[in-house]
């Protein structure tokens, strides 16, 4: 029986990664169309596969970037403020994007949903707050909490200050980080099986029926962050290289947006980012910084579904928007994207102090939050998506612009 099992799963190990994700996902498919109670139960497999990764990306994290700032050589440029840049354009644009769209295809809502529970930010300078407040955390309470940028402060201060560490030290660090770094590549193998649980339990569980009745809201919003992924971010990608964007924006998409899309964690996705980096040959001194940080602060993603959703309230309320706000909406959707936590539906609680722009009330604006939670099946799993591969697509660009690879 064993032997019969192994010849008829070679040829599957064979195939590369992606393929077998693809597998997952018609098979994730086929149990959910044909048989939902079992499907219900195959979720265990994609709970286990995303708990595995978020249990490991905060220990990655940590000692992955003390190793590579402890190591890192006298005079080799990292490029992060690049990436920075990046990161902020990006989040721009595809904020000016989904106000574009917003005005050539006006969307109104039924504000008849019940209220969403959480507790909206009260505005940017809370979050710029919370965020400075996040980085001076205990570094035990970090790790455990997943707060990667208490994470990220804790470990570039343990790096710098290992940098005159003995060479034995420096070389049980980097041992440490391959270690670890071989816990998540052998988690990732389990991707297949893992998104397999993942489809057919969001399949099984909410099907499309919930969301045809906000099918135009919902287009809106993809249509917005497949015009970015295809359109403006491969722009923004060819003025920094001066090279063809798109075999490093598709090798982005399958490598990282797949996995992102099923996760819907920004977190969660960080290894399969860092995995990612190493394949593409990127530098460890760059990728191991701004993978986790783009985690929590680029989220163009999120900056879509802010502003498009927000207009979408404005516009059924009948208020009118002039170019004015809408670029101040703009403004305010990037800064508050970027606090943005890297969990399922993070984005969504920050509506209401966008909405606020437009004199909407809270109440109203929760009912505004709920709907977003309707669509969220597909919304945050795109968004997600987004915001995840173009972490790995603007680090590669930074590294290209210059020849930082480790080949280059």
């Amino acid at each position: 029986m064993i032997a019969t099992l192994n010849t008829l799963g070679r040829p599957l190990l064979r195939l590369g990664l992606i393929p077998q994700i693809a597998l997952g996902i018609v098979a994730g498919l086929l149990l959910a169309t044909f048989a939902p109670d079992t499907a219900r139960a195959a979720s265990l497999l994609g709970q286990v596969f995303v708990s595995a990764l978020k249990a490991v990306a905060p220990v990655l994290v940590f000692v992955l970037v003390a190793a590579a700032i402890a190591n890192h050589r006298q005079g080799q440029p990292t490029h992060i403020r690049s990436v920075l840049v990046l990161y902020l354009i990006g989040t721009l644009v595809a904020a000016l994007v989904a106000v574009a769209a917003s005005f050539v295809f006006p969307t109104t809502l039924a504000l008849d949903a019940p209220a969403a529970s959480g507790t909206p930010p009260g505005g940017v300078i809370e979050i710029l707050r919370n965020l400075l407040l996040s980085a001076v955390a205990n570094p035990v309470g970090a790790l455990m909490e997943a707060n990667f940028i208490a994470i990220l402060a804790w470990a570039i201060g343990l790096g710098l200050m290992l940098r005159r560490a003995a060479d034995s030290t420096r070389t049980a660090l980097n041992d440490l980080s391959e270690a670890v770094s071989g816990i998540v590549r052998l988690v990732i193998r389990f991707a297949p099986l893992g998104i397999l649980g993942l489809v057919a339990n969001t399949l099984a569980e909410s099907g499309i029926g919930a969301l045809l009745d906000y099918g135009r809201l919902l287009l809106v919003i993809v249509g917005c962050m497949l015009f970015v992924a295809l359109v403006t971010n491969p722009l923004i990608v060819f003025l920094k290289t001066g090279r063809n964007p798109y075999p490093l924006v598709f090798t982005c998409l399958r490598g990282s947006a797949i996995t992102a899309f099923f996760t819907r964690s920004s977190a969660a996705n960080i290894p399969v980012n860092l995995e990612l980096c190493k394949r593409l040959k990127l530098h460890a001194d760059t990728y191991s910084i701004s993978i986790p940080l783009g985690a929590t602060i680029n989220m163009c993603g999120a900056a879509i579904t802010i502003t498009v959703i927000t207009l979408a309230a404005a516009h059924t309320l009948g208020i009118q928007v002039d170019f004015a706000t809408a670029l101040l909406l703009c403004i305010v959707s990037a800064l508050a994207a970027c606090g943005v936590s890297g969990v399922a539906g993070g984005s969504l609680l920050l509506i209401p102090m966008a909405a606020s722009l437009f004199g909407i009330s809270a109440d109203v604006a929760m009912q505004v939050v709920a709907i977003g939670f309707v669509i969220s099946v597909v919304q945050d799993s795109t968004e997600t998506a987004l915001n995840s591969s173009t972490d790995v697509l603007f680090t590669a660009a930074a590294c290209r612009a210059d020849g930082k690879t480790d080949e280059g």
